[in-house]
């Protein structure tokens, strides 16, 4: 299994860094260093990690807030590792969607053990994930084989078409689908133009998204490309 696994290690110390990719790389992971946030942001939008291991001190983008940005479109575990040892600090980082909490300095054995504890959960959860077929995306989470659409803690009813222009653009959601695309593939017709049946469409989609969550923006439209997901 180790080697299908893509730790991302985030730490601006090279000692430390190097010290946790040698170790995390010696049980067989696949490993990327990053030494600040915003480096660390890049990697994670381009490669997609199954844990990462992450310090809160960092140049660039704290630790803090690239938990809050992982957490709008990722899933995958974060362990934090910091002098911090405050129970409210812990308190807050877990409150933004840290999984686990290591303090400095750290015991070697301790952190391999964490670190498999963490991706067992993961991984078990991803398969039964794969077998109730769901697409998971921010907070919307669409079942494909009860057709069912749960929105911000919402269960949210779509027309056919709806649906089928949502479970398109959940299943690749960092593509840029075009009009003609949409119509092809969710009516399985050929496109001669007609904008108006993609747009009634999408408009109802997006007013629908939004009711449930007007905080959050789900569809962004590319101009004079299309739409994906934001």
């Amino acid at each position: 299994m180790n080697e299908n696994i893509n730790i991302l290690i985030v730490e601006d110390d090279n000692g430390i860094n190097t010290l946790l990719a040698r170790l995390m790389e010696k049980k067989g992971y696949n490993v990327v260093q990053a030494y600040s946030g915003t480096e660390a942001m890049l990697h994670t939008e381009a490669k997609d990690f199954q844990l990462v291991i992450l310090d809160l001190m960092l140049p660039g983008i704290t630790g803090e807030e690239l938990i809050k940005n992982i957490r709008k479109t990722k899933e995958m575990p974060v362990i934090v590792i910091s002098a911090k040892i405050d129970k409210k600090d812990k308190i807050e980082l877990l409150n933004l969607g840290a999984d686990d909490y290591i303090t400095k300095p750290f015991d070697i054995e301790e952190v391999c053990a964490r670190v498999y504890s963490n991706l067992r959960r993961y991984v078990k959860f991803n398969n039964n994930n794969s077998a109730n077929e769901n697409l998971i995306y921010k907070d919307i989470v669409l079942n494909k084989e009860t057709k069912e659409v749960c929105v911000n803690s919402k269960n949210i009813t779509f027309t056919v078409r709806e649906f089928k222009i949502l479970e398109l653009l959940l299943t690749h959601p960092k593509k840029v689908f075009s009009k003609a695309n949409l119509f092809e593939s969710v009516w399985g017709e050929e496109y001669f133009g007609d904008d108006n049946t993609v747009n009634v469409h999408m408009s109802n989609l997006r007013s629908k998204l939004q009711k449930a969550n007007p905080k959050e923006e789900y569809i962004e439209t590319i101009w004079g490309m299309g739409y994906k997901m934001a």
